[in-house]
């Protein structure tokens, strides 16, 4: 027998399939009797080294395993049976290295197969040999991969479709081998049908794609960080003394004193780098970074078409391909890794105090991660004074509430101001005093304070977006992208694919092969769909909103009705409520509705890039979800109250609804009550129920299939599960747009309609609190790792950020002079005043209606129910009184008013704007200290090359010198030592050069 082969002895053909259930063999697998390899059906090569005994003998055989040495195990036969029981998944840490345990998994692909029913599949998990797998592409399969085998003489089922996918992995796979990346197939899984490729990229391969990247990388030199001096170095150290007990425990957030300087690797300059540990150099990160550009660039060209990674999933060839997360993140005997650390200190609700580790964020999930998390820590942090600011204007209002001479005056039942009806025939007049209630709510955000209030958010909102790009610049000099600039990412799959499309039907009836690409004329039917299909759900909204507005109207008409006084008098309450609550519904719907019709319209657009497709997703997503989600607001705050008509003449929709008015305290309160019950209900039921119920349920549903489908014995069920095993089963990374989109929503109601709710800083306060920890708990420990991404900012989310700034001083503007009772109030003060109090200011703002003046069929049907015949009624607006000439005509007041309010919006406008831009620019957007840091590397790294320069030209003048008198010397040697005057000359010059 061949030293190197083992032949075990034929079992009887009773023996259970499957691996030996009195046996503790690992990885050896037994095949049922009468099978043999059918390479003409696969399209696969069996590896020689796993070769089957021959076919026509009877019952099962064992598989003969030559160079046992290559899997692993002792050659010896003493030691054969121990090395066999011990367990390989501890070798290989569950997964997260190769059978070898030596080799990490940067990578995995997925896909599924079909096994056959006229057969079983060979699997197998067994190391990989570096050597035979680079020198050839498709002589044999990966190692583990599982060979089809044909049960006797029947003619097994041929699904096209599946060999198809199975042709294309294996040119796809062999073309990855070709470019250096070592493979190991996995079908042996608790998972039915799916197997797994594990993909690892050696060193040559990470160095030289890491040149090709231009990733910055530490290098051997160190330096001092500048350091404060004097008093505040005296006032950083009280500050960071103060802060310790709130910030995490993780070394990456400790203060810096020293910092290597970096500089974009390169294979020639590899002595500038610290090398001293290989396998930590490149950390996970950057390892799948790095093989996830090699998947992207390498292609499958079967079926005459290109096809990379992208191409491959949304075909169906591999079902996913996803990094490794490090390791488990809780449980008994954990090994201490990243994910754990970023689970205890960052994604846990008892730790919401706590700064973010952003650093480790960074190193974990990538820069575009990490921004995502430093803005919206920085976003929240800001909220901390606009919430203090916001309190003290809501308790000034509450402080002042008694001192308020107009809600005094409505209150005051003495005056005895009886209103017309708000309803034709049902409604009856009623007293002003029955509005005491909401007038003297009104009071609590329309007072003066709320001006200063709106002035302050302009003002913060520009220190906000100021303070945001100096904390980029501070990152961006930390984690080493001072000199980043992106490239231009590989085209989509989609993209290609219609390229493709077009280059075909162009070469079938010119016969042209130029390099085709996609024009403004094969995209207009896209662009025309995109215009109409954005009209229509603009339409869509405002019909929505004007249904509720219907709703509203019909509805306090019908409650007017009511016999109850108690009924009548909670008419308004009532419908407010009950219209906001519908709009809250409809707009958390079409959210998710409006979601997804952004990305199908940005979809047949077919961007080329994964950017331009992110960048127009973002625009049509926060177009139609503004609009959906403001619309009802910009109602209530512009529109609501102003074409109502007056009695006798009023506005009516579809000749029998009349226009809704305003409370006599104006429409402030109302709109107060709707953004906060829109903002509120958003933030918590997107925060509860989507963000956390759905994706349980997802989970549980996975989970519940994954169970039915397993068909395991006990000892496969107990054991445990491997890493890709487990992150195959957590929830795809979708992308940071919804996350974005949350937060910018909330900015918007935040800064847009603050003069009517100082208190929404402090909501989105304690939503953002719980939001961070909420999408950190997501990321952590629901979703499959992310592929890490190099940004240096934002993106199209700060132009979005800068523009809702500037919008916010226009609405600001407009909410207090045309919304607000504030204008008619100084108009009063100062022109109409008799005393220079507010005293008579309700009155001036009401008009005269001679009760007689009613259209047929409007007047109320119970004049008397106040238990007294009315004459004049009154209502909310300056028109002449009807003993005038020119009765129920606009009085000149409302001209005065009306002028006042828009040189207050001009004056507003433009003062705001100012500050606002005068705060742009006297605040710098890179910190002094980050100035000059980034510049002190630029010097340094001149000083490293220069000094280099200097070491080679004195080891070159060295190497002439000595070379120099070597030759002098053998000159002058003997003629007896002639014969080994060759071998001493070619010794002068072999000197090594060792820079």
């Amino acid at each position: 027998m061949d030293k190197d082969e083992i032949h075990l002895r034929r079992l009887p053909a009773a023996a259970p399939w499957g691996p030996h259930a009195d046996s503790e063999f690992h990885g050896v697998d037994f095949l049922p009797e009468d099978l043999n390899v059918a390479p003409e059906e696969t399209g696969m090569r069996v590896n020689k080294k796993y070769s089957c005994l021959p076919a026509e003998e009877k019952g099962i055989h064992i598989i003969n395993i030559r160079a046992i040495e290559d899997i692993g195990y002792d050659q010896h036969e003493s030691t054969l049976l121990n090395s066999l029981s011990k367990n390989p998944d501890a070798d290989c840490k569950y997964g997260l290295y190769f059978r070898d345990g030596k080799r990490k998994v940067d990578y995995i692909l997925v896909y599924h197969y079909k096994k056959s029913s006229a057969g079983r599949t060979l699997t197998r998990r067994v190391h990989h040999n570096d050597s035979s797998a680079r020198s050839t592409k498709q002589d044999q399969p990966l190692p583990g991969k599982g060979v089809q085998l044909e049960m006797g003489e029947s003619e097994p089922h041929v699904d096209y479709h599946e060999d198809d996918k199975r042709f294309r992995r294996e040119e796809y796979e062999g073309n990855l081998v070709e470019a250096g990346l070592e493979l190991e197939r996995d079908e042996d899984t608790k998972i039915h049908g799916v197997g797994f490729v594990k993909i690892h990229a050696p060193w040559n391969v990470l160095c030289r794609e890491a040149e090709f990247l231009k990733l910055k990388m530490p290098t051997k030199k160190m330096y001092q960080i500048n350091q404060t001096h004097g008093l505040l170095k005296k006032i950083n150290s009280v500050i960071q003394k103060i802060t310790e007990p709130i910030q995490p425990k993780v070394a990456e957030h400790k203060p810096q004193t020293v910092k290597r300087l970096s500089y974009p690797f390169s294979r020639e300059k590899q002595h500038l780098f610290d090398l001293s540990d290989r396998d930590s150099f490149f950390d996970s990160k950057t390892r799948s970074t790095i093989v996830y550009e090699i998947l992207k660039r390498t292609t499958c060209t079967k079926a005459k078409y290109s096809m990379g990674i992208t191409s491959l999933l949304a075909n169906g060839v591999y079902s996913a391909a996803y990094p490794l997360h490090d390791g488990d993140y809780e449980g008994e005997n954990v090994e201490p890794n990243d994910r754990k650390l970023l689970c205890e200190e960052w994604a846990s609700y008892g730790v919401f105090y706590k700064y973010q580790p952003i650093d480790l964020v960074r190193k974990y999930f990538g820069e575009k991660i990490g921004l995502y998390f430093a803005w919206l820590g920085v976003y929240t942090q800001m909220l901390i004074p606009a919430s203090i600011v916001g309190i003290i204007v809501f308790l000034y209002g509450c402080a002042t509430v008694d001192e308020n001479i107009p809600s005094m005056e409505m209150c005051d039942q003495r005056n005895n101001i009886t209103m017309c009806p708000l309803c034709d025939r049902t409604c009856s007049y009623w007293k002003m005093s029955s509005a005491c209630a909401t007038a003297r709510a009104s009071h609590l955000f329309d007072n003066p304070a709320t001006v200063f209030f709106s002035v302050f958010m302009a003002l913060w909102a520009a220190t906000f977006m100021e303070h945001w790009k100096r904390k980029q610049m501070r990152l961006n000099y930390r984690w080493d992208l001072t000199g980043f600039e992106e490239e231009e990412d590989h085209p989509r799959a989609e993209y290609e694919a219609k390229v493709l499309e077009k280059s075909l039907r162009k070469e079938h009836k010119h016969k042209e092969t130029d390099k085709e690409k996609l024009t403004w004329k094969d995209r207009f039917p896209a662009y025309l769909t995109n215009f109409v299909g954005i009209i229509f759900m603009v339409g869509l909204t405002f019909a929505i909103v004007f249904g509720v507005i219907i709703y509203r109207i019909s509805t306090a008409a019908a409650l007017a009705i009511s016999s109850t006084p108690s009924g009548r008098s909670s008419v308004r309450v009532t419908v407010t409520a009950t219209a906001v609550i519908i709009n809250l519904v409809v707009i958390i719907i079409l959210d998710e509705v409006y979601g997804c019709i952004a990305r199908w319209l940005t979809q047949i657009e077919v961007p080329k890039t994964d950017k331009n497709f992110e960048e127009r997703l973002i625009f049509k997503a926060f177009l139609l979800k503004f609009v959906n989600a403001y619309t009802p607001i910009f109602y209530v705050a512009f529109f609501k109250g102003r074409f109502v008509g007056r009695p006798g003449d009023y506005v009516y929709i579809f000749h029998s609804f009349r226009m809704e008015e305003c409370a006599p305290g104006g429409c402030l309160m109302e709109l107060c009550i709707q953004l906060s019950i829109i903002m509120l209900g958003k933030q918590l039921i997107q925060n509860n129920l989507f963000e956390i119920g759905i994706p349980k349920m997802k989970k549980f549903i996975r989970y519940m299939k994954l169970k039915r489908r397993r068909s395991l014995d006990h000892e496969e069920h107990m054991k445990k599960k491997q890493r890709y095993e487990v992150d195959y089963n957590l929830e795809p990374f979708a992308g940071l747009t919804p996350e974005y989109m949350e937060m910018i929503i909330q900015f918007g109601f935040v800064t847009l309609f603050v003069a009517s709710f100082p208190l929404a800083p402090l909501f989105a306060l304690l939503n953002n609190i719980i939001e961070i920890r909420l999408d950190a708990k997501k990321f952590v420990t629901e979703l499959r790792r992310p592929v890490a991404v190099r940004a240096k900012d934002i993106g199209i989310w700060y132009n979005i950020l800068r523009g809702i700034g500037k919008l916010a001083v226009i609405i600001n503007a407009f909410v207090i002079s045309f919304t607000s009772d504030f204008i008619p109030r100084l108009v009063y003060l100062y022109m109409y005043s008799e005393n220079g109090t507010m005293h008579g200011f309700v009155n001036h703002t009401l008009s005269s209606f001679n009760v007689s003046d009613f259209q047929a069929g409007t007047a109320p049907n119970d004049p008397m129910d106040l238990g007294y015949e009315v004459q004049i009624c009154r209502y909310k607006d300056y028109r002449e009184p009807p003993w005038s000439e020119n009765k129920y005509d606009i009085s000149k007041d409302f001209w005065a008013v009306l002028a006042a309010r828009l040189a207050f919006v001009i004056v507003f406008q433009n003062l705001v704007m100012f500050m606002s831009d005068f705060v742009d620019w006297i605040i710098p957007d890179i910190p002094k200290d980050i100035s000059q840091q980034i510049h002190k590397e630029k010097v340094l790294m001149v000083e490293v090359f220069m000094r280099e320069e200097q070491g080679k030209l004195q080891m070159l003048e060295t190497w002439k010198d000595n070379d120099k008198r070597k030759g002098e010397n053998c000159n002058n040697h003997s003629p007896r030592l002639s014969r080994s005057h060759s071998g001493s000359l070619s010794s002068c010059h072999s000197y090594p050069l060792d820079v």
